[in-house]
């Protein structure tokens, strides 16, 4: 399955393109995955233009074929005036109406501040919804405080596995293995033996279910 990882982070290093990294990682744990990352300050200056001439570069092109071809995406944005970035709405503005429609994604946000994580439900997943993508339960934010502390690891797991389940759910594929909220990995019934041989989809919400802790 395609994985493609769209990066806001402006800076270099970027707490922006470090988050997307770790999530990108805890997704290949949980199913077999090729990444793809998009970086979007590299596509600053033909974004601009696309919006002038209605033309895309070479690159933006390029980023704009691998969403639409993607099985899954993770959109990852820092926190500007309490919302999402002008660049980060700019590519996504910029895509094809229905290059989204029916596409898992798990949307993150960095920021300075704990107190800008309600960004994630009053923007993201707002804007993800008007572009008919299927947004996976747990979205993640990282304050600078949060950083090396207690508590991120595990939210990036869990989102990470909601979306590799919810990918290999609509491909049919089988999922390796995730991480529940509890910390342990567990198993993942992404597909069934079927009499034919082949495989059975589990509906999306039983395999939701398996990442709870169990009691």
């Amino acid at each position: 399955m395609k994985l493609v990882v769209v990066s806001a982070g402006l800076s270099v290093p970027s707490s922006t393109r470090l988050l997307a990294d770790r999530l990108a990682a805890a997704v290949g744990r949980t199913a077999a995955v090729d990444v793809q990352v998009v970086e979007l300050r590299e596509l600053a200056v033909e974004i601009a233009h696309f919006f002038t001439n209605g033309f895309p570069g070479k690159a933006l092109a390029a980023a704009q074929e691998a969403v639409a071809g993607a099985d899954g995406l993770i959109a990852v944005t820092p926190v500007f005036s309490a919302s999402y970035s002008g660049l980060f709405k700019s590519f996504f503005d910029v895509l094809d109406k229905d290059a989204l429609v029916g596409k898992p994604v798990l949307v993150a946000a960095t920021g300075g501040s704990a107190r800008h994580s309600l960004v994630l439900e009053h923007a993201l997943r707002p804007l993800f919804a008007y572009l008919r993508a299927v947004v996976v339960p747990t979205a993640v934010y990282a304050a600078s405080e949060d950083w090396g502390a207690e508590g991120l690891e595990g939210r990036i797991e869990r989102a990470a596995g909601e979306l590799g389940a919810l990918m290999a759910g609509l491909s049919g594929r089988p999922v390796v293995s995730a991480v529940g909220a509890s910390g342990a990995s567990v198993d993942l019934p992404a597909a069934r033996g079927g009499g034919d041989g082949g495989f059975e989809v589990v509906p999306f919400a039983e395999q939701l279910a398996a990442l709870a802790p169990k009691r």
